[in-house]
C-alpha cells in the first residue's frame, strides 16, 4: 500500500510518500535527490534505538553519517540547535547534500532549522517517524525551536525536498504517543472535512488498534488537507492560520507545563480543541452540539479532553492567557483565535471578548479541583 500526495510549491514543490516498507527502501526513494551518495541523519534515543539501523540498511550503497539527541520537548532548544549544527559544519555537509531528519516533530522541527540556516540553506529530507510528525510537522516546511518566551518562536519557514511517512514504524509507538499524535489528524476534520470528522468517529478505534489501512487513509487525507492549505498560504498570511485549531490554547498549556511529558503536544491540541469549540459555543457561533460531540469522541479514543486531565499545578486563567499573549499568531497585539461555525467550518478572528475567555479558563480550572 502507498500513496503519494504532492505539496504544490512551484520550484520548491515535494511528494510526501505514505505507505508500507519507505525505511526499507530509503535508498531508492532519495537516491534521485543525491548529488553524491552519501546523508547525513539525526535521530533521537528513542527512534535510534528502534530503527536506526534499519534506515541505514535501507539506504543500502549511500553513505549515512548519524547523531543522535535525547528524546523529548526539550530538546528543541538552543544549545542542541547549536550542536546540530557544529555537527553538520564538522561531517562537511555541503548545500547540496541531503539532511535527513529521523524522528517525530521535535527533530523535524530542530533538523529543519538547522538545515534552513547551515551555509544559508541546505536541503533536507523528512523521514516521520510518530503520527503527529507523518500528518502535520514534517508537511509544510515550519521550522523552528521554543525559546523561555514561549514554543517555535524562533525558527524558519524551510520546505523539504522529500516526506517519506512509512506507516509501518505507527506500530513501534506506545498507545499514549500514538493517541498524541491522532489529536492532529482530528483536528483536520474539525477544522475543514465535517466528512473526515464522520469517517473518524467510526473508524477511530480500529486506527489506534493498528488497522493498517484505516491508518493510511487518516494519513493521506490529513496530509491532502495541510498540503493544500499550504499551497494557498505557505507563510501563515491567511489561511494556513487554520492548521492551528487548538493550539493558542495548546502552546500555553505546554508552555505551563514545562515542555514536559506531562503534556505532549497532540494531547495539548486535543484539549485545545474541546475549549476553541467550547469558546465558540459560548460566543453563539456553533450549536451546543458541536463541543458536545468534540468532547465525546476524544473521550471514546481515551484521549486527554479537559484541564483537568493535565496533571500538577497549572497558571490561574490570568496566567494562561499571558502565556497565549505570546502565541505567534499574535498580530497587533491582539491574539487571534481559530473558532468554528460548527464541525468542519473553522475561521480566524481576533474578536473574542477578554472576560468570555477568562471565564472559560476559570471554569475549567475549577473543575480541575472538584
Amino acid at each position: 500500500m502507498r500513496e503519494t500526495v504532492r505539496v504544490e510549491l512551484g520550484e520548491r514543490a515535494y511528494e510526501v510518500r505514505i505507505g508500507e516498507g519507505l525505511i526499507a527502501r530509503a535508498g531508492a526513494e532519495i537516491a534521485p535527490l543525491l548529488r553524491r551518495k552519501r546523508v547525513a541523519v539525526v535521530t533521537d534515543e528513542n527512534v535510534g534505538a528502534l530503527h536506526l539501523e534499519a534506515l541505514r540498511a535501507g539506504l543500502g550503497d549511500v553513505e549515512m553519517v548519524s547523531l543522535t539527541l535525547p528524546a523529548g520537548e526539550a530538546t528543541k532548544c538552543w544549545a542542541q540547535f547549536e550542536r546540530v549544527c557544529e555537527w553538520l559544519l564538522a561531517e562537511k555537509v555541503e548545500r547540496k547534500d541531503i539532511v535527513v531528519a529521523f524522528g517525530g516533530g521535535v527533530i523535524g522541527d530542530l533538523v529543519g532549522f538547522a538545515a534552513a540556516v547551515l551555509r544559508r540553506g541546505v536541503r533536507f529530507v523528512q523521514v516521520p517517524t510518530s503520527l503527529l510528525a507523518q500528518v502535520d510537522s514534517s508537511v509544510g516546511g515550519k521550522t523552528g525551536i521554543n525559546v523561555a518566551a514561549g514554543k517555535n518562536l524562533i525558527g524558519a519557514f524551510h520546505q523539504p525536498s522529500l516526506v517519506l511517512a512509512d506507516i509501518d514504524v505507527l506500530g513501534t509507538l506506545t498507545a499514549r504517543d500514538f493517541l498524541a499524535g491522532y489529536g492532529e489528524v482530528v483536528k483536520y476534520g474539525l477544522l475543514g472535512d465535517a466528512k473526515f470528522f464522520d469517517w473518524l468517529e467510526e473508524m477511530g478505534p480500529k486506527l489506534a488498534a493498528g488497522d493498517r489501512a484505516a491508518r493510511l487513509a487518516a494519513v493521506r487525507r490529513s496530509v491532502e488537507m495541510k498540503a493544500e492549505i499550504v499551497a494557498r498560504d505557505e507563510t501563515e498570511e491567511g489561511d494556513r492560520a487554520l492548521l492551528n485549531l487548538g493550539h493558542t490554547f495548546c502552546h500555553a498549556l505546554e508552555s505551563a507545563t514545562g515542555y514536559s511529558d506531562r503534556l505532549l503536544h497532540g494531547e495539548g491540541v486535543a484539549i485545545g480543541c474541546a475549549l476553541a469549540f467550547e469558546l465558540s459555543q459560548r460566543l453563539g457561533l456553533c450549536s451546543q452540539e458541536a463541543p458536545s460531540r468534540v468532547r465525546a469522541h476524544l473521550r471514546d479514543m481515551k484521549m486527554k479532553v479537559d484541564l483537568s486531565d493535565i496533571e500538577g499545578e497549572l497558571p490561574d486563567a490570568e496566567g494562561l492567557i499571558a502565556l497565549m499573549a505570546q502565541d505567534k499568531k499574535v498580530l497587533d497585539g491582539k491574539m487571534r483565535f481559530i473558532l468554528a461555525r460548527g464541525i468542519g467550518e473553522a475561521f480566524v478572528t481576533a474578536d473574542v471578548p477578554r472576560d468570555v475567555l477568562k471565564t472559560l479558563l476559570e471554569e475549567a480550572l475549577a473543575a480541575r479541583r472538584v
